[in-house]
């Protein structure tokens, strides 16, 4: 297996993973390569089919079904775009925005996004709802939200789902089959270079949804779709592709390879056993999440670990931790010591 570079204190794969040697020496070859005046877009091309094929092994999809893009964003702005006019959408309250705003874009036309306690996400679909739309895995508390309960809503009512995966793909086993569309961008547990993220659609997304960010990688033929006013797109998923930003591939390719090697059913054991052994130690309950978070709304938490020298985030006014592959009980334990020592610390609200 790759190795990840040294990590020890670093709680913020949820914020952004770290690189393996091997992600950073593909990187480096390629600066290498671009000094030489030895890249080639075909080279390119080449890193985007085959993480493509990676990513769709991630996430129990074929590939066909797997779109390409750089920002989970602009994926989701082609779902509200082609939302018809009227369209209700649900999200859980304080989701994260990318998930969101796209939504609330399209108000002028009349699109409305409803808001619902994440726990009553199912309960709140309804006839006449379009679309439910949620993150697997929420950014600023880590829950996990079991889908079956809201997919069986949303099929009850004829409403499409949309999931976001960012926080889950790479350390919680997971499928994008059951929806309708997920996004992923895989800078986070993927461990990927920031600028490589991916869609998937179902049958149904595949013949509903415009491409309206259509360029030439759209095409049915990327290097014959460089001109107008022509257009044959891809018949299957690769019609959603944009144009890749092409110096993360590199890196994005060597980190798939790496979390395709990895089971993930282990990498979620390592990550909530470190979080649940933390909870132990604050007399605290155990989340079983890969992120946990304590209560810090001055952030005098966050602070202290800052200046310890470990790596962490603050959401929400709360402290926010998380566990990836890297991390060992060493790390467990200087949060413990740290947070043993902060006067101002309260383990639970």
């Amino acid at each position: 297996m790759d190795s990840f570079v040294d990590g020890s204190g670093y709680l913020a794969a949820c914020t952004a993973g770290l690189p393996t040697q091997r992600t950073l020496a593909a990187q480096r070859a390629d600066l290498d390569a671009w000094s030489r005046a030895e890249s080639s877009p075909a080279t390119y091309g080449a890193l985007v089919e085959e993480g493509r094929s990676l990513f769709a092994g991630i996430v129990d999809v074929d590939p066909a079904r797997v779109a390409t893009g750089s920002q989970t964003s602009a994926m989701v702005a082609v779902v509200a775009a082609s939302l018809p006019d009227g369209a209700e959408v649900v999200v859980p309250d304080g989701d994260f925005s990318s998930v969101v705003f796209p939504f609330l874009a399209q108000a002028h036309r009349g699109v409305t996004v409803r808001s619902v306690p994440l726990d009553r996400l199912a309960d709140a679909v309804r006839p006449g709802t379009a679309l439910v739309a949620w993150s697997a895995v929420q950014s600023a508390t880590g829950v996990v939200t079991d889908p079956s309960d809201v997919l069986d809503a949303a099929r009850a009512v004829g409403a499409a789902t949309l999931c976001d995966l960012t926080q889950a793909a790479g350390v919680l086993p997971v499928s994008a089959a059951p929806f309708d569309v997920t996004v992923t961008h895989a800078y986070k547990w993927l461990c990927a270079p920031r600028g490589v993220a991916f869609a998937t659609f179902s049958d149904a997304a595949l013949e509903r949804l415009r491409p309206v960010q259509a360029g030439w990688y759209a095409g049915e033929n990327v290097w014959s779709s460089c001109y107008g006013p022509d257009m044959r797109l891809a018949a299957d998923a690769r019609r959603f592709d944009v144009s890749p930003a092409w110096q993360a591939w590199p890196g994005a390719v060597a980190a798939l390879r790496h979390v395709a090697s990895v089971d993930a059913g282990s990498a979620w054991r390592h990550a909530t056993r470190l979080t649940d052994r933390l909870a132990d130690a604050l007399g605290t309950a155990r989340s079983g999440q890969a992120i946990t978070t304590f209560p810090d709304p001055d952030g005098a938490a966050l602070r202290a670990l800052s200046a310890a020298g470990v790596t962490a985030s603050g959401r929400a006014g709360r402290l926010r931790l998380a566990f990836h592959l890297w991390n060992e009980d060493a790390d467990v334990d200087r949060v413990v010591e740290v947070l043993g020592d902060t006067t101002a610390f309260r383990p639970v609200d």
